[in-house]
C-alpha cells in the first residue's frame, strides 16, 4: 500500500505479514465460539488490524498519502483496548496459576493469535530500528492487543473447570 514493489523479506513486508496472520487467526477464533460477546470483539480488532496492516505497508515517503485515505493507529485506539481489557475483567478472576493455552478449542485459537501479535510486536520494533516506522503508537496498539487476547481467552474460558485452563491431571 503506498510502497511500491518491496522484497518479500523486507522489514515492511514482515511486519504487516505477521499481523495479516493474526487477523486469520482471530477469525479462526471467531468461528470457534458461540459467544456473541467474543465475536464481536474479535472481528472489531480484525478490522482495525487491517488498518495496522495498512500503515505497515506505507512507505514512509508516502505516507502524507496513506493518511489523506485512511485513520492512522491513534492514542484513542489504544485506550480502547484497555478499556475492553478492564470491562472483561470484571466479569471473572484472572486465574493465580499458569494457563496452558489448550482449554477451548476458540480460546486456543486467540492464544495463537496472541503469540503471533507478540512477533508482529518484534518485526514492528525491527522495522523501527532501520527507519521504517512513521507511527510508534502501533507498538502501543500491537502491545495492548496481545494483552487484550490473553485476556479474552480467559474471560472465554472462565466457565471451565480450572484443571482445564491450565492442563492440570485430575
Amino acid at each position: 500500500m503506498y510502497g511500491g514493489r518491496v522484497s518479500k523479506a523486507s522489514p515492511h513486508t514482515e511486519a504487516y505479514g505477521i499481523t495479516d496472520e493474526a487477523v486469520s487467526l482471530m477469525g479462526l477464533a471467531r468461528a470457534l465460539t458461540d459467544d456473541d460477546k467474543v465475536k464481536n470483539i474479535l472481528r472489531d480488532l480484525q478490522r482495525e488490524l487491517f488498518t495496522v496492516a495498512a500503515e505497515l505497508a506505507t512507505d514512509p515517503s508516502k505516507y502524507d498519502l496513506f493518511h489523506q485515505h485512511f485513520t492512522p493507529v491513534t492514542e484513542a485506539m489504544v485506550d480502547k483496548l484497555e478499556e475492553i481489557i478492564d470491562e472483561l475483567e470484571t466479569h471473572f478472576q484472572m486465574p493465580q496459576v499458569f494457563i496452558l493455552p489448550g482449554g477451548t478449542p476458540s480460546s486456543s485459537a486467540m492464544d495463537s493469535a496472541r503469540t503471533v501479535i507478540r512477533t508482529a510486536e518484534r518485526r514492528v520494533v525491527s522495522l523501527s530500528e532501520v527507519g521504517g516506522l512513521t507511527n510508534n503508537l502501533i507498538l502501543a496498539y500491537l502491545n495492548r492487543l496481545g494483552d487484550l487476547l490473553f485476556v479474552l481467552a480467559r474471560y472465554h474460558d472462565r466457565d471451565i473447570p480450572i484443571e482445564r485452563a491450565t492442563g492440570e491431571r485430575v
